[in-house]
């Protein structure tokens, strides 16, 4: 990963800040990653956090109780770094090192990988997170990014 990869990815956490983010719009969220998933056939697993109480959570044909213990060790990383995973391994890699060599915590825990990104509200800042695990960790950050947008967007037309 280069430093304007990185700044990309920081650019898009910047920009993907929403007005609110209520019990039915994790619902709405979830919907929209269950609707991806399907028409993409991805083996997946996703989960919706706001802080500790797991809002949403689904496991497609294909994931299995090891997408569960990936969501679980890379929201560790947005709850601990208050970024997205695959921006916190980027920073690393960036640096020439890696999370897992250069973090100093437990890499049973923890996992820089992508995937999980932060629900961030104005105003509030970072209030949960939200986790797909089961396709290359591009993948699973770019299906979450996708949902984000779309959710975001839905709050600006039904605000039009």
């Amino acid at each position: 990963m280069s430093a304007q990869e990185v700044s990309e990815l920081e650019a898009q956490e910047a920009r993907l800040v929403l007005p609110r983010f209520t019990y039915e719009d994790a619902w709405t969220l979830g919907g929209l990653l269950v609707g991806m998933a399907r028409e993409r056939e991805a083996p997946v697993a996703i989960d919706i956090r706001r802080g500790p109480q797991q809002l949403f959570h689904c496991a497609l044909p294909g994931s299995s109780a090891d997408n569960d213990a990936w969501i679980d060790r890379k929201r560790r990383v947005v709850e601990r770094y208050g970024v997205s995973s695959f921006l916190v391994g980027a920073r690393f890699r960036a640096k020439g090192t890696t999370f897992e060599a250069s973090s100093r915590v437990d890499p049973d825990r923890y996992a820089a990988h992508g995937g999980a990104f932060p629900v961030a509200v104005e105003g509030a800042g970072v209030i949960g997170s939200v986790t797909v695990s089961g396709l290359p960790q591009a993948e699973d950050h770019a299906m979450v990014v996708e949902a984000l947008e779309r959710l975001l967007s839905s709050y600006a037309s039904a605000a039009g």
